[in-house]
């Protein structure tokens, strides 16, 4: 069974499977986050959707760069936990199936290519605390014993 953050399932919605990779990016100090702007700005870990036909670690790659503009290493995957959310930049509520990695960031290539997006370090504990959605900041709080 995949463990549920957040909104529970409401029976009347049209949700979409959305499935998607997302890194927790470690230093050996800090993590690598991401803002999102927006009218309520929001830390998350890097990552995103998977394209059909999309592999997750290749996906997990593209959105790493995206997001802030680093390239990353040796990606592990770590759990997975799912969310139910309307996704306003979509218009659509979606079942998210949110795969959640291990990794290494080890060039920063430029500035996070996808509009609205900071590329930010943080403690972990720091991260634990400020991570937008209830998921990420579990394994975060696993990963580091928080």
């Amino acid at each position: 069974m995949i463990r549920r953050f957040g909104e529970p399932f409401q029976y009347g919605k049209p949700y979409r499977r959305r499935p998607g990779a997302y890194a927790i990016l470690w230093n050996g100090e800090d993590l690598l986050t991401t803002i999102q702007d927006g009218e309520k700005p929001e830390v998350q870990l890097p990552g995103g959707g998977i394209d059909p036909g999309e592999h997750p670690i290749p996906a997990l790659h593209r959105e790493v760069m995206e997001e802030t503009g680093w390239a990353m290493t040796a990606p592990r995957k770590i759990g997975v936990f799912r969310r139910f959310v309307f996704m306003p930049e979509y218009g659509f509520w979606a079942e998210k199936l949110c795969s959640v990695y291990i990794a290494r960031p080890v060039l920063q290539r430029g500035p996070p290519t996808e509009q609205g997006h900071s590329a930010v370090w943080m403690s972990p504990a720091d991260a634990a605390r400020l991570l937008g959605n209830e998921g990420d900041r579990h394994f975060v709080k696993t990963i580091f014993g928080l």
